[in-house]
């Protein structure tokens, strides 16, 4: 197959990239330049697809002997991600831009303009397995449950999957990529992996939304309407957020508050004591299904991922006029609107959504769960 290698700059692409040459596939590199500012950099291991970056992919695909060119995507980017990322914020949920990166960049952008180009699929070093099963594709977690990337895969749906190809699903660790990386003289074997928000290079969410947003000052209230203190824009402001939060009265208590809600519509932060952050009905919309051959509601042994990197809950899952509704084995904290919420039955992804709703529906629903919560 022609195919194209999307070249982050870092060791996972590569050696994706390596395994797709090893395949046989004949492969172009391509690496995807998503921020308008030229002079940006890495900063230690934060951000990605800068113009560091963009050397190092360079470099690898000489190594590879491989074509290579850099696509402008800057655009796309920040009409899409970044746009959404705000836009999110300013409504009073919590995005993910990663997932949104997938869906609406590398899976959408970039394949788009490849499948127009001729090419037959794209590869990437995404963390995650895909299985045929009867004629069937499915997407399943990796084999390093610690790298396991499926969760922000979710999003990209049955007809991108099938033009996917994801080399690293079944390593073992990330330091199998990295010694397979050194082995095959890529300079990039020991470069840092990147984490947090790449368009917000320096690690201050806050800060990049006050300069992108402005600042709107307002009010920091308790559940009774009490006002404890002032805020520079609830945007800034997540579920579950403990520090940062600007309080001038601590709780009679003593107990720390934390975020329970922003309104955007009074541009006011609501805080409280921990034992209200505690949910366990989630309802999800934007749904994305990969597996119209299964019926949540019939199905036990379900359980449901909030956060990227954050561990699998046993749930009972229904579909519901067009949405995802989950009710958890035990409660949860911190569930902010606008995370991404993906089914899982044992390793195989069903289907995410956003979430739209939460819920206490009380402290008995374990013998609800019988098959779960044992």
């Amino acid at each position: 197959m022609k195919v194209l290698a999307a070249l982050s700059g870092g060791v996972d692409s590569a050696v994706a990239a390596a395994r797709a040459v090893d395949a046989g596939h004949e492969v172009v590199g391509v690496h995807m330049a998503l921020s308008r500012s030229r002079a940006q950099h890495r900063t230690g291991s934060r951000g990605c697809c800068s113009i560091e970056d963009a050397s190092d992919a360079r470099r690898a695909a000489d190594v590879l002997g491989i074509p290579y060119y850099v696509w402008d995507l800057s655009e796309e980017f920040e009409e899409t991600v970044v746009a959404d990322f705000l836009s999110e914020y300013q409504a009073g949920r919590t995005p993910n831009p990663c997932v949104r990166c997938n869906e609406h960049i590398k899976f959408s952008a970039l394949l788009d303009r490849g499948i127009a180009l001729g090419f037959d699929a794209v590869v990437t070093g995404h963390y995650a397995n895909i299985v045929r099963d009867r004629e069937r594709l499915e997407l399943h977690r990796a084999a390093d449950m610690a790298k396991d990337q499926s969760y922000v895969l979710a999003v990209m749906g049955y007809d991108r999957l099938e033009r996917s190809i994801f080399p690293l699903g079944d390593v073992a660790s990330k330091d199998e990529v990295r010694a397979e990386a050194a082995a095959r003289g890529l300079s990039i074997s020991a470069k840092p992996d990147s984490y947090d928000i790449c368009f917000v290079a320096d690690g201050d969410t806050r800060g990049f939304l006050r300069e992108r947003l402005g600042s709107k000052p307002g009010e920091i209230i308790d559940v009774d309407g009490n006002v404890l203190g002032s805020h520079e824009g609830s945007y800034g402001y997540t579920v579950g957020q403990r520090k940062g939060l600007g309080i001038e009265r601590p709780a009679e208590d003593g107990k720390p508050r934390y975020v329970l809600a922003t309104e955007p519509e009074t541009n006011r932060v609501i805080v409280g004591p921990a034992a209200l952050l505690s949910v366990d009905e989630l309802t999800a919309n934007e749904v994305v299904w990969l597996a119209d051959d299964v019926d949540p509601a019939e199905e036990e042994d379900l359980g449901v991922q909030i956060r990227a990197h954050g561990r699998e809950i046993p749930a009972r899952v229904t579909l519901v006029d067009g949405e995802i509704v989950a009710l958890l084995a035990e409660p949860v904290r911190g569930v902010a609107t606008g995370q991404s919420l993906v089914v899982y039955q044992g390793s195989r992804v069903l289907g995410q959504g956003s979430i739209s709703a939460t819920d206490r529906v009380g402290e008995n629903i374990a013998p609800m769960l019988p098959v779960l919560a044992t």
